[in-house]
Protein backbone atom coordinates (compact mmCIF):
# COMPACT_ATOMS: atom_id res chain seq x y z
CA UNK A 1 0.00 0.00 0.00
CA UNK A 2 2.61 2.28 0.64
CA UNK A 3 4.28 1.78 -2.79
CA UNK A 4 1.13 2.67 -4.42
CA UNK A 5 1.27 6.30 -2.52
CA UNK A 6 4.88 6.86 -3.89
CA UNK A 7 4.06 5.31 -7.84
CA UNK A 8 0.85 6.90 -8.21
CA UNK A 9 1.62 10.73 -8.00
CA UNK A 10 4.76 9.80 -10.38
CA UNK A 11 2.60 8.41 -12.79
CA UNK A 12 0.24 11.57 -12.59
CA UNK A 13 3.23 13.98 -13.21
CA UNK A 14 4.42 11.98 -16.08
CA UNK A 15 0.82 11.87 -17.55
CA UNK A 16 0.42 15.50 -17.16
CA UNK A 17 3.71 16.51 -18.95
CA UNK A 18 3.02 14.35 -21.66
CA UNK A 19 -0.59 16.03 -22.09
CA UNK A 20 1.43 19.62 -22.10
CA UNK A 21 4.17 18.31 -24.93
CA UNK A 22 1.21 17.13 -27.05
CA UNK A 23 -0.58 20.86 -26.45
CA UNK A 24 2.32 22.55 -27.23
CA UNK A 25 3.22 20.34 -30.02
CA UNK A 26 0.02 20.74 -31.98
CA UNK A 27 -0.44 24.71 -31.26
CA UNK A 28 -0.94 26.45 -34.33
CA UNK A 29 1.46 28.72 -35.46
CA UNK A 30 0.39 32.28 -36.10
CA UNK A 31 2.34 34.41 -38.60
CA UNK A 32 2.83 38.32 -37.80
CA UNK A 33 0.57 40.49 -40.02
CA UNK A 34 2.31 42.33 -42.82
CA UNK A 35 2.09 46.32 -41.94
CA UNK A 36 1.36 48.50 -45.03
CA UNK A 37 1.89 52.27 -45.41
CA UNK A 38 -1.40 54.54 -46.18
CA UNK A 39 -1.04 57.15 -48.10
CA UNK A 40 -3.17 60.25 -47.44
CA UNK A 41 -5.75 61.60 -50.62
CA UNK A 42 -5.71 64.89 -50.31
CA UNK A 43 -7.78 67.61 -52.65
CA UNK A 44 -6.35 70.54 -54.46
CA UNK A 45 -7.28 73.60 -56.64
CA UNK A 46 -4.87 75.05 -59.24
CA UNK A 47 -3.10 78.08 -58.56
CA UNK A 48 -4.15 80.38 -61.31
CA UNK A 49 -3.43 84.04 -61.74
CA UNK A 50 -6.66 86.54 -62.25
CA UNK A 51 -7.32 90.42 -63.31
CA UNK A 52 -9.77 91.10 -59.88
CA UNK A 53 -11.41 93.88 -58.86
CA UNK A 54 -10.54 94.96 -55.21
CA UNK A 55 -14.63 95.76 -54.12
CA UNK A 56 -14.44 98.26 -50.39
CA UNK A 57 -17.43 97.55 -48.07
CA UNK A 58 -18.56 99.31 -45.69
CA UNK A 59 -22.38 101.14 -44.47
CA UNK A 60 -24.15 104.12 -43.45
CA UNK A 61 -27.31 105.41 -42.69
CA UNK A 62 -29.08 107.11 -45.67
CA UNK A 63 -29.93 111.09 -45.12
CA UNK A 64 -31.46 113.43 -47.41
CA UNK A 65 -29.02 116.10 -48.96
CA UNK A 66 -30.96 118.81 -47.74
CA UNK A 67 -33.06 118.88 -44.43
CA UNK A 68 -34.50 121.98 -42.06
CA UNK A 69 -36.89 123.10 -39.34
CA UNK A 70 -39.13 125.28 -41.19
CA UNK A 71 -39.68 128.08 -38.59
CA UNK A 72 -41.84 131.02 -38.01
CA UNK A 73 -40.72 134.42 -38.94
CA UNK A 74 -43.65 136.81 -37.43
CA UNK A 75 -46.10 136.43 -35.19
CA UNK A 76 -49.91 135.78 -36.00
CA UNK A 77 -52.42 133.22 -36.42
CA UNK A 78 -52.47 130.00 -39.17
CA UNK A 79 -54.92 130.52 -41.62
CA UNK A 80 -53.55 127.85 -44.07
CA UNK A 81 -51.74 124.68 -44.07
CA UNK A 82 -50.65 123.26 -47.25
CA UNK A 83 -53.22 119.92 -48.31
CA UNK A 84 -50.29 117.57 -47.11
CA UNK A 85 -48.76 119.28 -44.39
CA UNK A 86 -48.58 115.89 -42.23
CA UNK A 87 -45.54 113.97 -41.48
CA UNK A 88 -44.50 112.08 -44.64
CA UNK A 89 -47.14 114.32 -46.80
CA UNK A 90 -45.00 115.14 -50.23
CA UNK A 91 -44.95 118.76 -51.40
CA UNK A 92 -43.04 120.50 -54.41
CA UNK A 93 -40.79 123.48 -54.79
CA UNK A 94 -42.12 126.58 -54.17
CA UNK A 95 -45.53 125.67 -52.25
CA UNK A 96 -46.69 127.72 -50.21
CA UNK A 97 -46.65 125.43 -46.52
CA UNK A 98 -48.24 127.64 -44.20
CA UNK A 99 -49.64 130.85 -44.48
CA UNK A 100 -49.92 133.68 -41.34
CA UNK A 101 -53.17 135.95 -40.99
CA UNK A 102 -51.16 139.12 -42.68
CA UNK A 103 -54.17 142.11 -42.24
CA UNK A 104 -51.89 142.91 -39.67
CA UNK A 105 -48.93 143.34 -42.20
CA UNK A 106 -51.42 144.56 -45.03
CA UNK A 107 -52.46 147.64 -42.66
CA UNK A 108 -48.85 148.51 -41.99
CA UNK A 109 -48.04 148.65 -45.51
CA UNK A 110 -50.73 151.34 -46.36
CA UNK A 111 -49.46 153.18 -43.28
CA UNK A 112 -45.97 153.32 -44.42
CA UNK A 113 -47.30 154.46 -48.10
CA UNK A 114 -48.81 157.65 -46.28
CA UNK A 115 -45.91 157.98 -44.58
CA UNK A 116 -44.13 158.43 -48.03
CA UNK A 117 -46.51 160.40 -49.45
CA UNK A 118 -46.23 162.57 -46.47
CA UNK A 119 -42.60 163.04 -47.21
CA UNK A 120 -42.87 163.62 -50.76
CA UNK A 121 -45.35 166.61 -50.35
CA UNK A 122 -42.99 167.71 -47.27
CA UNK A 123 -39.72 167.24 -49.68
CA UNK A 124 -41.59 169.25 -52.57
CA UNK A 125 -42.28 172.07 -50.17
CA UNK A 126 -39.22 172.71 -48.78
CA UNK A 127 -37.44 172.10 -52.68
CA UNK A 128 -39.68 175.31 -53.21
CA UNK A 129 -39.05 177.11 -50.11
CA UNK A 130 -34.92 176.78 -51.12
CA UNK A 131 -35.20 177.74 -54.62
CA UNK A 132 -37.10 180.77 -53.66
CA UNK A 133 -34.74 181.52 -50.83
CA UNK A 134 -31.91 180.94 -53.31
CA UNK A 135 -33.56 183.69 -55.69
CA UNK A 136 -34.16 186.12 -52.95
CA UNK A 137 -30.74 186.05 -52.16
CA UNK A 138 -29.78 186.63 -55.37
CA UNK A 139 -31.39 189.40 -55.66
CA UNK A 140 -31.17 191.10 -51.89
CA UNK A 141 -28.83 189.38 -50.37
CA UNK A 142 -24.62 190.26 -50.13
CA UNK A 143 -21.87 187.92 -49.48
CA UNK A 144 -22.08 184.49 -48.74
CA UNK A 145 -25.23 183.18 -47.08
CA UNK A 146 -25.57 180.91 -44.68
CA UNK A 147 -26.57 177.07 -45.33
CA UNK A 148 -29.99 177.59 -42.52
CA UNK A 149 -31.06 180.71 -45.24
CA UNK A 150 -30.71 178.47 -48.48
CA UNK A 151 -32.74 176.02 -45.98
CA UNK A 152 -30.47 173.44 -46.75
CA UNK A 153 -30.72 171.76 -43.42
CA UNK A 154 -34.60 171.60 -44.07
CA UNK A 155 -34.33 170.21 -46.94
CA UNK A 156 -31.86 167.15 -45.85
CA UNK A 157 -34.33 166.69 -43.13
CA UNK A 158 -36.88 165.98 -45.75
CA UNK A 159 -35.38 163.94 -47.97
CA UNK A 160 -33.99 162.11 -44.89
CA UNK A 161 -37.74 161.59 -43.91
CA UNK A 162 -38.72 160.40 -47.36
CA UNK A 163 -35.87 157.48 -47.07
CA UNK A 164 -37.46 156.65 -43.91
CA UNK A 165 -40.72 155.93 -45.20
CA UNK A 166 -39.40 154.09 -47.79
CA UNK A 167 -37.63 151.70 -45.34
CA UNK A 168 -40.62 151.73 -43.41
CA UNK A 169 -42.37 150.18 -46.48
CA UNK A 170 -39.87 147.96 -47.20
CA UNK A 171 -39.98 146.63 -43.71
CA UNK A 172 -43.69 145.71 -43.47
CA UNK A 173 -43.69 144.58 -47.35
CA UNK A 174 -41.11 142.17 -46.53
CA UNK A 175 -43.08 141.03 -43.23
CA UNK A 176 -45.95 140.68 -45.17
CA UNK A 177 -44.40 138.39 -47.94
CA UNK A 178 -43.07 136.55 -44.43
CA UNK A 179 -46.94 135.67 -44.02
CA UNK A 180 -46.31 133.15 -46.63
CA UNK A 181 -43.89 130.12 -46.23
CA UNK A 182 -42.65 128.58 -49.56
CA UNK A 183 -40.98 125.34 -50.08
CA UNK A 184 -37.52 125.71 -50.93
CA UNK A 185 -37.14 122.61 -52.57
CA UNK A 186 -39.24 119.51 -53.51
CA UNK A 187 -39.37 117.24 -50.67
CA UNK A 188 -41.72 115.88 -47.52
CA UNK A 189 -42.81 116.61 -44.20
CA UNK A 190 -40.82 114.62 -41.45
CA UNK A 191 -42.71 116.72 -38.45
CA UNK A 192 -45.22 118.96 -37.59
CA UNK A 193 -45.75 121.15 -35.14
CA UNK A 194 -48.59 123.27 -35.74
CA UNK A 195 -52.21 123.17 -36.65
CA UNK A 196 -55.14 125.47 -38.26
CA UNK A 197 -55.86 128.35 -36.51
CA UNK A 198 -53.29 128.30 -33.89
CA UNK A 199 -51.33 131.76 -32.64
CA UNK A 200 -47.51 131.45 -33.55
CA UNK A 201 -44.77 133.69 -32.47
CA UNK A 202 -41.65 134.80 -34.16
CA UNK A 203 -38.56 131.54 -34.38
CA UNK A 204 -41.45 129.25 -33.33
CA UNK A 205 -41.00 125.71 -34.93
CA UNK A 206 -43.56 124.73 -37.68
CA UNK A 207 -42.29 121.57 -39.11
CA UNK A 208 -39.11 119.67 -39.82
CA UNK A 209 -38.49 119.49 -44.02
CA UNK A 210 -36.42 117.04 -45.83
CA UNK A 211 -35.91 117.45 -49.49
CA UNK A 212 -36.45 114.25 -51.84
CA UNK A 213 -34.33 114.92 -54.95
CA UNK A 214 -31.19 113.21 -53.68
CA UNK A 215 -30.10 111.26 -50.80
CA UNK A 216 -26.92 110.52 -49.67
CA UNK A 217 -24.98 107.76 -47.20
CA UNK A 218 -21.93 108.76 -45.27
CA UNK A 219 -19.65 105.31 -45.89
CA UNK A 220 -16.79 104.67 -43.52
CA UNK A 221 -13.85 103.13 -45.05
CA UNK A 222 -10.40 102.51 -43.17
CA UNK A 223 -7.36 104.07 -44.59
CA UNK A 224 -5.66 101.11 -45.82
CA UNK A 225 -8.51 100.38 -47.84
CA UNK A 226 -7.97 103.98 -49.53
CA UNK A 227 -5.46 102.04 -51.55
CA UNK A 228 -8.40 100.11 -53.40
CA UNK A 229 -9.73 103.14 -54.47
CA UNK A 230 -9.28 105.46 -57.41
CA UNK A 231 -10.15 108.38 -55.74
CA UNK A 232 -8.14 111.45 -54.34
CA UNK A 233 -8.36 113.03 -51.23
CA UNK A 234 -7.95 116.45 -52.26
CA UNK A 235 -9.96 117.06 -55.03
CA UNK A 236 -13.79 115.55 -55.87
CA UNK A 237 -13.37 112.03 -58.04
CA UNK A 238 -12.35 112.61 -61.55
CA UNK A 239 -14.78 109.90 -62.93
CA UNK A 240 -17.99 108.13 -61.19
CA UNK A 241 -16.92 105.72 -58.52
CA UNK A 242 -19.95 103.07 -58.39
CA UNK A 243 -21.53 101.98 -55.27
CA UNK A 244 -24.29 99.31 -54.52
CA UNK A 245 -26.55 100.01 -51.99
CA UNK A 246 -28.09 96.67 -50.21
CA UNK A 247 -30.25 95.86 -47.40
CA UNK A 248 -33.39 93.49 -46.08
CA UNK A 249 -36.70 95.37 -46.82
CA UNK A 250 -39.99 93.68 -46.92
CA UNK A 251 -38.56 90.48 -46.43
CA UNK A 252 -36.64 90.98 -49.36
CA UNK A 253 -32.91 91.75 -50.60
CA UNK A 254 -33.23 95.30 -51.93
CA UNK A 255 -30.51 97.10 -53.79
CA UNK A 256 -29.74 100.29 -55.19
CA UNK A 257 -27.12 102.23 -57.74
CA UNK A 258 -25.26 105.12 -56.68
CA UNK A 259 -21.55 107.14 -56.62
CA UNK A 260 -19.28 108.48 -54.81
CA UNK A 261 -19.41 112.28 -55.02
CA UNK A 262 -16.75 113.50 -52.58
CA UNK A 263 -14.90 112.83 -49.21
CA UNK A 264 -15.49 114.78 -46.12
CA UNK A 265 -11.73 115.51 -46.33
CA UNK A 266 -10.93 114.58 -42.34
CA UNK A 267 -10.20 111.46 -40.65
CA UNK A 268 -12.45 110.50 -37.61
CA UNK A 269 -10.74 110.85 -34.37
CA UNK A 270 -12.47 108.20 -32.77
CA UNK A 271 -12.06 106.22 -35.24
CA UNK A 272 -9.38 106.81 -37.44
CA UNK A 273 -11.60 106.25 -40.47
CA UNK A 274 -12.46 108.99 -43.46
CA UNK A 275 -15.97 108.96 -44.82
CA UNK A 276 -16.70 109.15 -48.45
CA UNK A 277 -20.58 110.30 -49.07
CA UNK A 278 -22.71 108.52 -51.74
CA UNK A 279 -25.48 109.96 -53.51
CA UNK A 280 -28.73 108.41 -55.36
CA UNK A 281 -30.63 110.98 -57.66
CA UNK A 282 -34.46 110.74 -57.15
CA UNK A 283 -34.25 107.92 -54.58
CA UNK A 284 -37.98 108.05 -54.23
CA UNK A 285 -39.34 108.19 -57.81
CA UNK A 286 -39.27 104.20 -57.75
CA UNK A 287 -41.31 101.17 -56.98
CA UNK A 288 -38.47 100.44 -54.39
CA UNK A 289 -37.76 104.03 -52.59
CA UNK A 290 -34.63 104.54 -50.93
CA UNK A 291 -36.19 105.13 -47.63
CA UNK A 292 -34.65 108.06 -45.47
CA UNK A 293 -33.26 106.80 -42.50
CA UNK A 294 -32.55 102.92 -43.42
CA UNK A 295 -29.08 101.42 -42.73
CA UNK A 296 -28.23 99.84 -45.49
CA UNK A 297 -24.38 98.13 -46.66
CA UNK A 298 -21.99 99.58 -49.46
CA UNK A 299 -20.37 97.86 -52.00
CA UNK A 300 -17.60 99.99 -53.33
CA UNK A 301 -16.39 99.43 -56.76
CA UNK A 302 -12.42 99.17 -56.15
CA UNK A 303 -9.40 99.51 -58.74
CA UNK A 304 -8.72 95.84 -61.01
CA UNK A 305 -5.37 94.84 -59.91
CA UNK A 306 -3.04 91.94 -62.56
CA UNK A 307 -1.75 88.50 -60.89
CA UNK A 308 -3.42 88.00 -58.30
CA UNK A 309 -4.47 84.50 -56.79
CA UNK A 310 -7.51 83.68 -55.42
CA UNK A 311 -7.92 80.95 -52.57
CA UNK A 312 -10.55 79.35 -50.33
CA UNK A 313 -10.18 80.17 -46.68
CA UNK A 314 -9.66 76.42 -45.97
CA UNK A 315 -6.46 76.36 -48.04
CA UNK A 316 -4.47 79.16 -45.94
CA UNK A 317 -3.94 78.65 -42.41
CA UNK A 318 -3.27 81.27 -40.03
CA UNK A 319 0.26 81.65 -40.27
CA UNK A 320 -0.65 82.40 -44.14
CA UNK A 321 1.10 79.24 -45.45
CA UNK A 322 -0.28 77.13 -47.44
CA UNK A 323 0.24 73.09 -48.68
CA UNK A 324 1.79 72.42 -51.80
CA UNK A 325 2.06 68.91 -53.44
CA UNK A 326 5.07 68.90 -56.16
CA UNK A 327 5.30 66.98 -59.49
CA UNK A 328 6.68 63.93 -57.25
CA UNK A 329 3.33 63.99 -55.04
CA UNK A 330 5.21 65.55 -52.30
CA UNK A 331 3.84 67.82 -49.73
CA UNK A 332 5.67 71.03 -49.23
CA UNK A 333 4.79 73.97 -47.06
CA UNK A 334 5.28 77.36 -48.47
CA UNK A 335 4.61 81.07 -47.04
CA UNK A 336 2.67 83.52 -49.19
CA UNK A 337 2.10 87.50 -49.16
CA UNK A 338 -1.64 87.84 -48.11
CA UNK A 339 -3.39 90.75 -50.09
CA UNK A 340 -6.24 90.93 -48.14
CA UNK A 341 -8.80 88.77 -46.41
CA UNK A 342 -12.59 88.45 -47.54
CA UNK A 343 -15.45 86.53 -46.63
CA UNK A 344 -15.05 83.90 -49.32
CA UNK A 345 -11.35 84.04 -50.25
CA UNK A 346 -7.85 85.12 -49.56
CA UNK A 347 -6.02 87.52 -52.02
CA UNK A 348 -2.53 86.27 -52.48
CA UNK A 349 0.02 88.56 -54.62
CA UNK A 350 3.11 86.92 -54.21
CA UNK A 351 4.55 83.19 -53.36
CA UNK A 352 2.36 81.48 -55.74
CA UNK A 353 2.98 80.54 -59.10
CA UNK A 354 0.82 79.11 -61.90
CA UNK A 355 -0.26 75.51 -61.99
CA UNK A 356 0.97 74.90 -58.82
CA UNK A 357 -1.34 72.02 -56.84
CA UNK A 358 -2.68 73.94 -53.38
CA UNK A 359 -4.03 71.66 -50.71
CA UNK A 360 -7.34 72.69 -50.10
CA UNK A 361 -8.46 69.15 -47.81
CA UNK A 362 -6.98 65.96 -46.44
CA UNK A 363 -4.06 66.75 -44.47
CA UNK A 364 -4.83 66.79 -40.48
CA UNK A 365 -1.00 66.18 -39.55
CA UNK A 366 0.89 67.48 -42.46
CA UNK A 367 4.56 66.36 -42.52
CA UNK A 368 7.41 68.29 -44.43
CA UNK A 369 7.75 66.10 -48.13
CA UNK A 370 5.34 63.43 -47.00
CA UNK A 371 3.67 61.58 -50.24
CA UNK A 372 0.57 61.94 -50.66
CA UNK A 373 -2.41 60.73 -53.74
CA UNK A 374 -4.13 63.23 -55.17
CA UNK A 375 -7.80 62.73 -55.51
CA UNK A 376 -8.38 63.81 -59.15
CA UNK A 377 -12.29 63.26 -59.16
CA UNK A 378 -12.56 66.32 -56.76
Amino acid sequence: MSKLKIILPIIMLLLGGAGAYGLIATKPVLEPEKTTDTIPVVTVIKAQPQTLQLNVSSQGIVKPRHELDLSAEVSGKVVYLHPNFVAGGFFNKNDVLVRIDSRNTDAAIVQAQAQIAEAKRQLATEQAQAEQARTEWQALGKGQASALVMREPQLAEARAKLKSAESTLLQATIQGERCELHAPFTGRFASKAIALGQIIQTGEKLAQLYATDVAEVRLPVALEQLAYLDIALNQQPQKPIKVTLSTQLAGTLQTWQAHIVRTEGMVDESTGVIYLVAEVKQPYQSDKPLLNGLFVQADIQGKALDNLFALPQQAVNGSQTVLIVDNKQQLHSRHLDVLRTEPNRILIKDGLHAGERIVTSGIDVPIEGMTVQVDDAK
